[in-house]
């Protein structure tokens, strides 16, 4: 009688990499980034009924600080992976860092709101963008088989800070007025700088094709889309689910800068207001760790659970204004949990799932490529939204709208190849094997030592819990 091979043996697999290490010091710097970026995204609610006041604009015109920074957030991401990968992600970190605090002081000293779309919005959005690409591809680096737990620890920062940001910023600004907040908050940003400094760098040789690139002109194009990983742009399961993520970054942002003007409008005071945004944070908190610590259980496909997630985000979304129409406090409270367990969910898998969308070699690549083609939902969300509320009188159909869109991003991810397979397609081909020489990056050295040798072991802790799908955020 002869046995059958073990399943995973027939399929390609993910080269067993490193698991943690040095890489837990990464986990901890992209928690403090993530914190201090969308976190204070997150927060805007607070200065957003600041300006409105102070300038006395409508709420689509301050709606554009917000989306101005966070398409600028999403524009640079592949330039700033096409540096990573000519020169190393340190700098670029670190450079980020910089231009993120520089851009909130500047923006202490607007007369107008142009000067605020300027500073807080391309200044720091650029500097945002510099930190996070980088970054997250470092993490997902140096993990396989806890791969999304680690994404979701770091990615927990953000509700966290949107739990601490929203009742000090609200204090800040009674304090301080607004333009001392936001001086405080740019001097809290420059902690970023620390952040990129821990990033080891690995200074490894170019490889000879990529230096005879440089000599021509049109060598140094094909260095510049090999960089940018431009290929991509070629491949559907990447484009299709590129456009999935866009149809939900519509949406995404929406609560976090409309929620707090909603929850005053219908009555409730400032604090109460800020806590809902806060609640809203523990919850998005715990969304995230128990969404990738489940996903590394492997026991469902990945793509399964994020469409599961977004589908119910965009519910949640939609019933925001339901639960305040009868004045109900905890109603609103109760909603706001659910978003926020939901949203945080969601986020934890679309990035760490990417290794299998684009392989570890195109990583950061694909990773700066996502975010600057999902930028055109960022950027136009919130403004649509307050343009619905300035049309409406208040906002009711901005998160309706918003919700739908989320639902439209889960259907349109189910035209993914492979997507009601109950087992996951091979991965893409030419990965690295060496993921993090790609990065500019440099683990301890015995977190790169690959020990393990049985490939029924190694086919089990990659198909099973490492990036079980085929796509990422």
């Amino acid at each position: 009688m002869t046995m059958s091979k073990p399943k995973a043996d027939t399929q390609t697999v993910e080269p067993e990499g490193p698991d943690g290490g040095w890489g837990w010091v990464l986990v901890g710097a992209l928690f403090v980034s993530i914190g201090l970026v969308f976190g204070l995204v997150r927060s805007m609610g607070i200065f957003f009924v600041e300006f409105i006041q102070y300038f006395g604009e409508s709420a689509q015109a301050v709606s554009w600080i917000t989306s101005t920074g966070v398409a600028a957030l999403q524009f640079i991401s592949p330039v700033a992976a096409a540096l990573c990968n000519a020169y190393n992600a340190r700098v670029v970190v670190i450079t980020g860092g910089i231009l993120a605090g520089v851009g909130l002081i500047l923006a202490t000293q607007a007369t107008s709101l142009l000067h605020l779309y300027l500073s807080m919005g391309v200044i720091s959005g650029l500097g945002w963008g510099l930190v996070i690409t980088p970054m997250l591809a470092s993490v997902i680096a140096s993990f396989t088989r806890r791969r999304s737990l680690a994404v979701g620890l770091a990615f927990s920062s953000v509700g966290l800070s949107a739990f601490a940001f929203n009742p000090l910023f609200q204090m800040l600004v009674e304090m301080y007025a607004w333009r001392g907040a936001l001086l405080i908050v740019g001097g809290l940003s420059f902690n970023i700088i620390a952040c990129g400094a821990v990033i080891c760098v690995q200074k490894t040789p170019q490889a000879p094709a990529k230096v005879m690139r440089r000599s021509t002109c049109a060598g140094m194009l094909q260095g510049i889309s090999s960089y940018l990983e431009l290929s991509l742009l070629c491949e559907r399961p990447f484009l299709t689910y590129t456009l999935a993520i866009t149809f939900t970054n519509v949406g995404f942002f929406v609560p976090y800068v409309h929620l707090v003007a909603h929850s005053r409008q219908v009555g409730f005071s400032e604090y109460q207001a800020a806590f809902i945004m806060s609640a809203g944070g523990v919850a998005d908190i715990l969304g995230r760790i128990v969404s990738g610590w489940f996903a590394d259980l492997g026991n469902f496909r990945m793509i399964h659970l994020l469409a599961m997630w977004m589908s119910l985000a965009g519910v949640f979304i939609v019933l925001l204004p339901v639960s305040s129409m009868t004045g109900s406090y905890p109603g609103l409270m109760v909603v706001s949990l659910l978003y926020g367990f939901t949203s945080g969910a969601l986020t934890s898998l679309v990035f760490s799932v990417m290794p299998k969308i684009v392989g570890l070699k195109r990583l950061a690549g694909g990773l700066g490529l996502l975010q600057l083609l999902e930028s055109g939902g960022g950027l136009v969300g919130v403004p649509l939204s307050g343009w619905l509320r300035d049309k409406t009188g208040n906002y009711t159909a901005s998160f309706v709208v918003a919700g739908s869109f989320f639902i439209l991003g889960a259907l349109t991810m189910a035209t993914l190849p492979h997507f009601f397979s109950c087992t996951d397609p091979p991965p893409p081909q030419g990965q690295s094997k060496n993921p993090q020489s790609e990065l500019g990056l440099m683990a301890q050295p015995a977190a790169i030592t690959d020990t393990d040798d049985d490939k029924e072991t190694q086919s089990k802790s990659i198909v099973g819990a490492a990036t079980p799908e085929l796509n990422g955020r």
